[in-house]
């Protein structure tokens, strides 16, 4: 099997914490290179994610990687946190843009994600490695798919180590992202995302946002289930286990789940996987 890893959100609620730590613990057993914790917009989850990657570090022995952004914060603020990671002993970050919070005017004093990733090389040199966001079909505010390639690459030549995809359901999407970017003479890893379906409605939700495309065929079976929850979670299985697949034999490089904090959607692709 290649190298897995997860996404948390930091919880911000007892039911929650234990939620997140039922998870972790049961998707710990699948030895993951790393799991990694999200990070809210303008810093809304200043303090939860720190502590979550401190839980997730401590408690359940697992390698932990914050996610930090830019958007709405200071070079001040962001040379904090960073010196609040290097004390609590984490060697990754997923370093993003993030999006404005609302009723924010400023953006604050690091526009893009290259910024962010040259201003943690300035001030700490080798010390992280460097996820950065990659976007197979594109970004939904870029003006078109080269300017966004060249944006990406751009990250790269910061300092970026690697770079985690936004979640897709086409795999030639990312391969032929894949192969853009080694004609560009870019040859870090791509590890794919992957979104597991469980829940249709949701993952159109987050989809329509976020700009992924999900294939008629499978929407339109999606909604032949209606409300048979349990046929909605079997077919999503079996089409992410299959695009994993796909993906794995075409030489992805690791597989990246985005968890919602919950274990049984990914522990249900990877049985299918095996």
């Amino acid at each position: 099997m290649i190298p897995i890893s997860f996404e948390f959100y930091p919880p911000k609620t007892d039911d929650q914490r234990a939620q997140l730590d039922r998870t972790a613990t049961r998707l710990r057993e699948r030895a993951p290179e790393y799991v990694s914790v999200t990070f809210g917009a303008g810093g809304s989850t200043l303090s939860h994610t720190p502590q979550t990657i401190q839980r997730l570090r401590g408690t359940l022995e697992l390698d932990a990687a914050p996610h930090i952004t830019c958007m709405g914060g200071s070079r001040e603020e962001i040379r904090g946190l960073l010196k609040l990671y290097r004390a609590i002993g984490a060697r990754r970050l997923v370093t993003l843009r993030g999006d404005l919070p609302s009723g924010m005017v400023s953006p604050g004093d690091l526009r893009y994600a290259s910024e962010l990733v040259e201003f943690i090389r300035a001030e700490t040199g080798d010390h992280f490695h460097i996820e950065v966001a990659a976007y197979p079909e594109t970004h939904p505010q870029a003006r078109d798919a080269r300017m966004d390639l060249e944006h990406f690459i751009r990250k790269v030549r910061a300092g970026a180590d690697g770079a985690i995809t936004q979640y897709f359901y086409n795999a030639d999407a990312y391969f032929r992202f894949v192969d853009d970017l080694r004609k560009a003479g870019i040859d870090i890893p791509v590890v794919p995302g992957v979104m597991p379906i469980s829940n249709f409605s949701q993952i159109r939700r987050f989809s329509e946002m976020c700009g992924a495309e999900i294939p008629r065929w499978v929407a339109q079976r999606m909604l032949s289930y209606v409300d048979d929850a349990e046929s909605v979670r079997a077919f999503g299985a079996e089409v992410v286990a299959e695009l994993c697949q796909r993906l794995v034999q075409g030489g992805a490089p690791g597989l990246h789940f985005y968890t919602l904090n919950l274990a049984k959607p990914t522990l249900n692709v990877l049985s299918r996987l095996e």
